[in-house]
Order: structure tokens, then C-alpha cells, then sequence
């Protein structure tokens, strides 16, 4: 981790938000990362993001594992809460505090080893039990911090940068999310910002398990000829299904777009998630059309990104387990220890 802060002295024209907070306050310490790295990118994605959502850098907890990515919680939002847990165990870490507060943001940023590997049962049941959360997995295909192994997400048939070509099929974290249930789904490039920036806002504003896959580029081991996660590959194999706005409903929205080319989609707090089509055909409220278009872009050789899957009325954990509104540590001896007869109760439905 980086312990170097960043100067505080800021330009008093900085641009501000609702909240008078500049883009700075939405900064962590210096990068460590090697220079080009596509996690950088994505740490700017998400303060850009915050920022653009009026958000308080205390009401968001931020959550990791083990990997170079999950150093980069480090690098955005300095004045949130963080959690940097073992490998592979974020998700559970991130389940746990969301049962125990509610009101805060959770955002959980991984890595294709963190959670494709060691971490693939956590990964599996965090999404599957709907916890609200924006999990981002920073995908780039190597163990980085290894010297540059095949991870699980690599593809079958991609190189490595000393010749080795992977024999293994790989893991597909989006066909998965899909799968177990996530009910806002999407696929990002660290090189496309106007395009990611979008996409993590619509996940946070998202009441239910939102996950993004993000192709994130290794400089030092993986941005070769013959890798699949190359700048270059990803670049020349992207297949962008829609662009995405993310409107809070403040001041009336125009566009210059023609009829028939947005589609609106109205989420559980009223934020709106406009969508551009790219492709005519393309629904995104549908899981089982996104799930069959992913396999078919797939065997063209392409990478689909955007948003591929939104449930426009998500359902999240709490609502399945019934839980109480207030944090656990508002509450009070009467609600914590209701008494003999409300363990009665509770023991005669167990008969």
C-alpha cells in the first residue's frame, strides 16, 4: 500500500459539486502502480464518478482482498471507509458490514485472481444473495504481482509475454453474474473512460448486487502481441452494445437524439439510466437475450461491453432476510434484547 499523501493545496477555481467538494477531495494517496497501468485508470474512473454524484466520501465503504488491485482502494476517496481483507475473502467482509449498516455505500473492488481463483465461492454467493454493493472486478488476465502467470479470466489460446500459450478455458465472470442472479451487469476498458465513468455511476446508484467486469491492462505482463488484454486487442475487439447517462432527475434533460434511438430505464430511487443503442436489437432488460448475445460475440471473437443486463426493480438482502432499517450500532437494549417472551415466540415457530 502507498503512504504517500498527495498536497493538499488547491486551486481556489477548482470545480465544485452540489456539495462544494472539488475532485481532489475524491483522491487518495500516490499511486504505486507501475506508470500505465489500466488500475490507475479506473481509480480516476470511480472519483470521477463519486464526484459527479454528489456523493460524501464518508458514506462509502470500500472494500478489497489481495492483488495489485486490490491495492488501488488506496489511490481514490481517502476520507472513506476501507477494508483491505485476505485474498479472496472481500466479498464476506463486504456481506457483513452491509447486514451490520445499510446507509453506507459499498463498493468492492477485486481482481481476477482475488475473485476468480481463490475467491470464486465468495464472488458466487455475494451475488447470488443480492447484496447492494458495486463490485468491481479489475480484470486483466495475469497474477501482476506474481510476474505475470495466466489468471483464471485468461482466454484459451492467448499468449504470455515469455511465449506460453494458455491451454485452459477461462472463467467468464460476466456470464457468471448473470447466471447467479446479479441485477445490474456490466463490462468495461480501463481505456474507454466516457464510457466507464457512466457504467460505475449507474451500479452505484443501483439498489441491488451491481458487478462490473473492467478489462484492465497490465503493462509490465500483459500488453503484448498475442495477449487478449492487451490495449491493442481490447481496443480492436470491443463491441460497445449502448452508451449510458446517468440522470438524477434535477433539471429537465434535452438531447439531440432522434426517436427510437434512447431507451430509459427508471431505477428504485428514480435515478434514470439512459441508454444509447448501438445495436437495434439489443435489450438489456432481458438476462437470458444478454447471456445468449455474450456467447455469440464471443465465438466472433469480440468483447462486448456496456451495460449488458438491468433489473429495473432489484431486490436486495435485506429485503429477503427482513432485517431492521437502522444500523445495528443505533440500536438500543429494548430492540437487541426484546425480552423472554419474544424468545418464546420465536422457539414455539421452530416447533
Amino acid at each position: 500500500m502507498s503512504f504517500l499523501p498527495k498536497p493538499k493545496l488547491h486551486h481556489p477555481k477548482l470545480p465544485t459539486n452540489a456539495l462544494g467538494f472539488t475532485r481532489r477531495d475524491y483522491e487518495g494517496a500516490i499511486s504505486t502502480l507501475c506508470a500505465g497501468c489500466g488500475h490507475d485508470s479506473i481509480s480516476a474512473a470511480i472519483i470521477q464518478a463519486c464526484f459527479d454524484l454528489d456523493i460524501e466520501p464518508h458514506r462509502v465503504a470500500k472494500m478489497s482482498g489481495i492483488g495489485c488491485s486490490s491495492k488501488t482502494p488506496d489511490y481514490f476517496l481517502g476520507a472513506s471507509h476501507g477494508f483491505n481483507s485476505v485474498h479472496g475473502r472481500m466479498p464476506s467482509v463486504l456481506t457483513g458490514a452491509n447486514l451490520a449498516n445499510r446507509e453506507l455505500i459499498y463498493l468492492g473492488v477485486s481482481g481476477d485472481g482475488d475473485s476468480a481463483s481463490i475467491g470464486l465461492g465468495q464472488f458466487a454467493h455475494s451475488l447470488r444473495r443480492g447484496v447492494n454493493m458495486t463490485y468491481i472486478v479489475e480484470n486483466n488476465g495475469v497474477y501482476g504481482l506474481t510476474k505475470g502467470q495466466f489468471s483464471a479470466t485468461s482466454d484459451k489460446g492467448s499468449k504470455a509475454k515469455k511465449g506460453t500459450i494458455n491451454a485452459d478455458e477461462p472463467i467468464d465472470l460476466v456470464g457468471m453474474a448473470l447466471q447467479l442472479g446479479a441485477t445490474y451487469v456490466g463490462r468495461g476498458f480501463s481505456g474507454d473512460k466516457d464510457q466507464l465513468v457512466p457504467l460505475i455511476k449507474g451500479a452505484i446508484r443501483h439498489g441491488g448486487a451491481a458487478f462490473i467486469d473492467c478489462i484492465s491492462p497490465c503493462v509490465a505482463f500483459n500488453n503484448h502481441e498475442g495477449s487478449t488484454k492487451s490495449y491493442d486487442f481490447v481496443r480492436e475487439h470491443n463491441e460497445a452494445v449502448n452508451r449510458l447517462d446517468v440522470i438524477l432527475g434535477r433539471a429537465p434533460i434535452t438531447t439531440a437524439y432522434g426517436p427510437g434511438e434512447l431507451r430509459d430505464v427508471v431505477q428504485h430511487d428514480g435515478s434514470v439510466l439512459r441508454l444509447r443503442k448501438l445495436h437495434s436489437d439489443y435489450d438489456p432488460t432481458d438476462r437470458v437475450a444478454a447471456m445468449n448475445y455474450l456467447q455469440e460475440r464471443k465465438a466472433a471473437g469480440e468483447i462486448v461491453t456496456g451495460l449488458l443486463y438491468v433489473d429495473p426493480e432489484p431486490s436486495d438482502l435485506h429485503a429477503s432476510q427482513n432485517t431492521v432499517a437502522l444500523p445495528l450500532n443505533r440500536l438500543d437494549d429494548a430492540a437487541l434484547c426484546p425480552g423472554a417472551a419474544a424468545l418464546a415466540r420465536v422457539n414455539a415457530g421452530l416447533r
